[in-house]
């Protein structure tokens, strides 16, 4: 479930970059494109922080591919098989976190719905404009694979001190120093963290960079965006990109901590008869969500990255009536919806924080 929806950099004067100590390095990892750029470190330093940083990125698409031989690929097939199966602590500790954002979200984030995404075709590089068959679509839907379902338990020795890299997540650590045994109850379960993996990873590129004296980093993987310090004596300024045009629909400066983050219908998807079909499941139905075309939303905090990845897709399936009250439930003040007809929801909160591109876009402001 790779949502590729681009938060466009605003570079700030390309002609007056070779000026500044500003260093900037893209890359292709998670199914979409990287970009980091670093502020204020001579090349050497930030050539060495970023390739750290891309080699964590690899690492972890390594571990978490949903479809090709990977430790998690490994792990639904267990699933599958009725099996019980050794994870690292690292990858129980990621699903154990992506269990309780989906409970907030009161299953409508859910990484456990592989088999639908599989079904529709998304599970691919490249996708085909058909739709799945319905009985398939059905019998998914009422296996009802849920996050809830996965029984985790230590392997070894529980006294053990946990294991984790960088500690980047912050929930509570299963401990066990080989391994953590991760069981389904329902054969149904096939975990796909596309909607979850580029935030881990943004909040790992964080503890890495300020690691190695990073302090003003700007971390774009596919429109999720995260930012450290600031961009010389300002904030760093990033595009939230128009879902039908060319370019950003509004600009706004991200603060140091800040992440933000887009789903929309307008890079994986598909048309078929007239109507478009993203990747954006509904586990509800079986079937994308209609009648949106982006939700992009403002967050804060250690888990800054991770949250704008998982928590948008919620507020994405609650649609135009919906939106709202999931975002509340999340506890996400700064908010957004674009709906079909292209008309821009938003609370308050964030309509302060945006500079639209076209004053003439037509409004909706939230209490």
């Amino acid at each position: 479930m790779r949502q590729i929806v681009l938060l466009l950099m605003l570079c700030l004067s390309l002609a007056s970059c070779g000026k500044e100590p500003l260093y900037q390095e893209e890359s292709y990892v998670f199914g979409t494109r990287v970009e980091i750029s670093i502020y204020g470190d001579d090349e050497t330093h930030a050539r060495a922080a970023v390739a750290a940083v891309m080699r964590e990125f690899q690492r972890l698409h390594d571990l978490l591919h949903a479809w090709k031989p990977s430790e998690l690929s490994a792990l639904n097939a267990a699933f599958a098989q009725g099996k019980t199966k050794v994870v690292a602590p690292e990858l129980a500790i990621m699903l154990q976190d992506a269990a309780r954002v989906s409970a907030q979200s009161e299953g409508l984030f859910n990484p456990a719905i592989g088999g639908l995404i599989q079904a529709w075709g998304f599970q691919a590089d490249e996708f085909k404009a058909q739709l799945p068959d319905e009985k398939k679509i059905a019998a998914l839907v009422r296996a009802n694979p849920q996050m809830s379902d996965l029984v985790f338990s230590s392997a070894l020795n529980p006294s053990q001190p946990p294991l984790i890299r960088g500690g980047a997540v912050g929930s509570p650590l299963i401990r066990g120093a080989g391994g953590v045994k991760v069981f389904s109850r329902n054969k149904a379960v096939q975990l796909d963290l596309g909607g979850y993996a580029k935030g881990y990873a943004l909040d790992r590129a964080a503890v890495l960079l300020k690691q190695q004296g990073i302090r003003n980093a700007l971390i774009n993987i596919g429109g999720n965006v995260l930012a450290l310090g600031q961009h010389g004596s300002r904030p760093w300024k990033v595009g939230i990109q128009h879902p039908r045009k060319p370019g950003p629909l509004a600009t706004l400066e991200l603060h140091d901590g800040e992440a933000i983050g887009t789903s929309g219908d307008y890079q994986r998807y598909f048309e078929f008869g007239g109507k478009r079909y993203c990747h954006l499941i509904d586990p509800r139905n079986g079937y994308p969500a209609q009648g949106v075309q982006a939700v992009t939303i403002l967050t804060h905090g250690a888990r800054a990255g991770l949250l704008s990845d998982g928590a948008s897709k919620p507020l994405f399936i609650s649609g135009v009536s919906g939106w709202l009250a999931a975002a509340n439930k999340m506890q996400l003040a700064e908010a957004m919806l674009i709906d079909a007809d292209g008309v821009v929801h938003l609370t308050a909160a964030l309509q302060k924080r945006l500079e639209f591109t076209d004053k003439s876009t037509v409004r909706k402001i939230e209490p």
